[in-house]
């Protein structure tokens, strides 16, 4: 990789890290008032409306919406809706520190399906660079130490499907656009999250919610704008390492906005993540 696409993933992965945290503060506030279902469904309803407001003015655009490969977009979303009920989910039952860091059990299986599915090779710096990643979230979870709940077994099976996603994401930016990723990603949960939502359910939302709202419909778009673009500037066992700034980034919130406590743990494992991030990505500026 150049240090130019190195460049361009890190600043991708900053936006998606603010936008993940965005969208986590909007659920957890919306989530007395809607069930999952709902918040995913306004969250898909809003991304396809911006998304074709967007696209309808350029024809250029609109052109390279029609899928290519429509059964891996299928698969892709029946998966990632799956697990985005289980993130959402995961997020009204355990704090926010330790949702983002059972998810980013994540990379560990990204690491195998790549290896296997995308034929991108494990080099040391990168195997490394996840082992340390994974020891950072051991020490920030501390088994043993009452987090293995119910909660922790949602959030775990979440961390498989998004693993599963994030593959056929990968393969789906050899061919397909960004805007056509996502619009067929809205587009194909939206009927899916309306399965499971009550008749009128927007009419519980009251001009209190605005903001929340705002955080989980922009914010869930934006995170995935941005991770698909990241992915397009490198590979999937580059991306994902990066993702693990998300821990010390959500317990700041967590402690800021919702009085949960600042775990010394937390800290320790996230300067273990970060050191690996740091090592990887001087070996990729490299090009080794």
């Amino acid at each position: 990789m150049t240090k130019r696409n190195v460049l361009a993933v890190v600043l991708w992965m900053m936006g998606a890290l603010l936008s993940f945290s965005a969208t986590a503060i909007g659920v957890r506030a919306l989530s007395p008032a809607l069930r999952v279902f709902e918040m995913l469904s306004l969250r898909n309803a809003a991304g396809v409306a911006i998304l074709l407001a967007i696209a309808l003015p350029q024809p250029a655009l609109r052109a390279a919406l029609w899928p290519r490969r429509f059964p891996l977009h299928l698969l892709r979303n029946t998966v990632h809706f799956g697990a985005s009920y289980a993130w959402a989910l995961g997020i009204t039952l355990l704090p926010l520190a330790t949702v983002f860091a059972l998810e980013f059990t994540t990379p560990i299986w990204v690491a195998i399906l790549a290896a296997f599915f995308l034929r991108e090779r494990m080099t040391r710096t990168r195997l490394a660079s996840v082992a340390l990643g994974f020891a950072g979230v051991l020490v920030v979870l501390r088994p043993g130490a009452g987090t293995l709940q119910l909660g922790a077994f949602v959030v775990l099976a979440c961390a498989i499907g998004f693993a599963v996603s994030i593959i056929a994401t990968k393969k789906l930016t050899a061919t397909e656009t960004t805007f056509s990723i996502l619009l067929w990603m809205n587009l194909i949960q939206l009927p899916l999250n309306l399965l499971g939502s009550s008749p009128n359910f927007w009419t519980k939302l009251g001009p209190e919610h605005l903001l929340p709202l705002i955080g989980v419909c922009v914010g869930g778009l934006s995170s995935h704008y941005c991770l698909t673009n990241a992915y397009r500037h490198g590979d999937a066992t580059m991306v994902i390492p990066l993702d693990f700034l998300r821990i010390p980034l959500i317990a700041l919130v967590g402690w800021q906005f919702y009085g949960e406590a600042l775990d010394p743990f937390v800290f320790a494992g996230s300067a273990i993540i970060i050191s690996g991030i740091l090592w990887n990505l001087r070996a990729e500026a490299r090009g080794r």
